[in-house]
């Protein structure tokens, strides 16, 4: 659990170093790799940033975190949850992406009541086809959670992002999560490709593309068009989940290919925190990670909450 929660906001945190660089910018600002957070560009959007600081994936996620530890019920309440994402929009609305802005911001009263309905009238409204990767950033917790995990996937998903892409993207990641800290369980990839048809036959290609190619330079994640695309920051994390043979080795691999990789590395690093372990995480990223106490001390407590009712 701690391996997976540090790992979401280290994954983060590096990501932000080359979010939005193509896989060239990010050799010629950074000609021996990106390796620490102090390696940042104090480019215009990044300049005043604190070294090790994450972005709103993981404050995101941390609101789901913080609604679980408000009311600790196996199927979490979307309606509170609801409240708890605008709470984050007044803070963070600036750096979220378009869909969930739109989400958040289109009829607040509405959402604070029935949140699902709206995030849906949202997306039938943009012609239902629209699957960035604003779910999949935040839904690492839902796996830790021991309860209810498709259910609780499916609706922390829909809360922004109705589209089944986005909701097959979340279950898969959210079971990967639970079933290695929770099983000690690996899915193969022919149980993930099953359950990703149960929500989009789209998906395994995706899948079969992450597991096919050992160079991760394969998966383009880059792209100009689709960098933001739910299918392929989820081809990230299981490429990282099937080729990385250690957590700094995949946080390395990903940061370095540019495209969105603060989304990118805190989705493919909560797996590989889960898969192998807090001790995994060299301690330089653990040490200079930005409010690293306070961040500790929130997902200890939630830890404790778990450990206590299991």
């Amino acid at each position: 659990m701690f391996g997976c929660l540090y790992g979401q906001a280290i994954g983060d945190a590096l990501g932000f170093v080359s979010e939005a660089m193509t896989k060239n910018e990010v050799k010629i600002n950074y000609p021996c790799g990106i390796s620490k957070y102090s390696d940042i560009i104090k480019d215009e959007r990044r300049n005043g940033w604190p070294i090790g600081f994450w972005t709103d994936d993981t404050e995101m996620m941390l609101s789901v975190l913080d609604c679980i530890m408000e009311n600790p019920e196996e199927t979490i309440d979307t309606k509170r949850l609801a409240s708890h994402f605008l709470s984050f929009y007044d803070k963070w609305g600036f750096t979220c992406g378009v869909l969930t802005r739109k989400v958040l911001n289109f009829a607040p009263p509405i959402y604070a009541e029935k949140p699902i309905e709206l995030s849906k009238l949202v997306w039938e409204l943009k012609g239902k086809n629209n699957a960035p990767n604003g779910g999949l950033m935040r839904t690492s917790v839902v796996g830790v959670w021991p309860y209810n995990v498709e259910e609780n996937a499916i609706n922390v998903c829909r809360m922004t992002h109705y589209d089944p892409r986005c909701v097959c993207s979340c279950v898969i990641v959210c079971y990967l999560i639970y079933n290695m800290i929770w099983m000690n369980k690996y899915l193969s990839l022919q149980e993930i490709v099953e359950l990703a048809n149960k929500y989009d036959s789209e998906c395994s290609k995706w899948i079969m593309s992450a597991y096919s190619n050992s160079n991760i330079e394969s998966l383009h994640l880059d792209d100009d068009n689709t960098s933001a695309y739910t299918y392929r920051t989820l081809s990230a994390a299981l490429w990282a989940y099937f080729h990385a043979p250690d957590f700094k080795t995949g946080l390395l691999a990903i940061v370095n290919e540019g495209g969105d990789a603060d989304t990118n590395g805190a989705i493919a690093c909560a797996i590989l925190g889960a898969k192998f372990g807090y001790s995994s995480i060299p301690s330089y990223y653990i040490e200079n990670l930005y409010n690293r106490d306070e961040y500790h001390q929130k997902i200890a407590s939630f830890i404790d909450q778990i450990t206590e009712r299991t």
